[in-house]
């Protein structure tokens, strides 16, 4: 399998996935504050575990990914200030400008997946 997972890489996409459960919660539950700091934080720390934390800096912080961070931040701080609808648009639009340049990797990875893989290969035959 060309993705070999280390044990804490293993970690870095656990954390990522609760952080999206979290935060999908807190959507379900009519934008709970609390399930999306706690999404947050969870989602966070786990990509900062899976990229490493040099690189997430690096990630943050490059010139090119300056909307991305800011837009991502700033969802933060519309979690404090008690606005979570807003919230969430603008860190998703962070996610999808930060992220962008991953998604290449990401659908061969999802290709690797046993059951998941084929139907993503075979959309027209499974329905």
């Amino acid at each position: 399998m060309p993705y070999e997972l280390s044990e804490q890489k293993k970690i870095g996409l656990g954390l990522v996935g609760f952080g999206i459960f979290f935060t999908f919660l807190a959507i379900i539950l009519f934008f709970d504050r609390g399930l999306l700091a706690l999404g947050n934080i969870f989602w966070l720390t786990g990509v900062a575990i899976l990229l490493g934390w040099r690189s997430t800096l690096q990630l943050f912080t490059n010139r090119r990914n300056y909307k991305g961070s800011v837009s991502f931040l700033l969802g933060i701080f519309f979690i404090f200030v008690r606005w979570p609808v807003v919230c969430i648009l603008v860190e998703i639009y962070g996610c999808f400008v930060l992220f962008g340049g991953f998604w290449p990797s990401i659908k061969a990875f999802l290709y690797q997946i046993p059951i998941f893989g084929w139907i993503l290969q075979y959309p027209g035959q499974v329905s």
